[in-house]
């Protein structure tokens, strides 16, 4: 059984439009936030991952798709796992919620890269301890 990563957030003043509604990008940061704080679990930070391992972790690529709207000073819940990986990557879906009303969902790809830009496999380390956080359906 997979576990989820759930990541709070609140809607500030600065994050919405005119209308008191979350402008379209802020989400892709809350999504950013929830993913540093998921690693954060693990006991490493992006920063360590650099030192560590000589890789960053990238975004190839973020489909989003927007259900709802958020407003001034909602409370959302960031719920994260990961899907799929192979040896470089993986991909990870997150949803966006306010109380059981689901105001986006996500599915991100995550590439491990070395400061030249080119794919790294992902540190065992990370493997490791992110399996909590597999989809059941993963076979490593």
């Amino acid at each position: 059984m997979h576990e989820n990563f759930y990541h709070n957030v609140k809607v500030y003043y600065e994050d919405t439009d005119a209308g008191g509604v979350v402008y379209y990008a802020n989400y892709l940061k809350y999504l950013e936030r929830a993913r540093t704080e998921a690693l954060s679990t693990i006991g490493l930070s992006n920063n360590q991952i650099k030192e560590m391992f000589g890789a960053l972790i990238i975004v190839k690529s973020c489909n989003i798709e927007y259900k709802k709207s958020a407003h001034l000073e909602d409370e959302l819940t960031i719920r994260s796992f990961i899907k799929s990986v192979t040896k470089t990557s993986f991909f990870m879906n997150q949803i966006i919620t306010k109380g059981k009303d689901i105001i986006a969902e996500s599915q991100i790809h995550l590439v491990f890269v070395s400061d030249k830009g080119k794919p790294v496999k992902v540190p065992q380390i990370i493997f490791d301890n992110f399996k909590p956080y597999f989809c059941d359906s993963i076979k490593l």
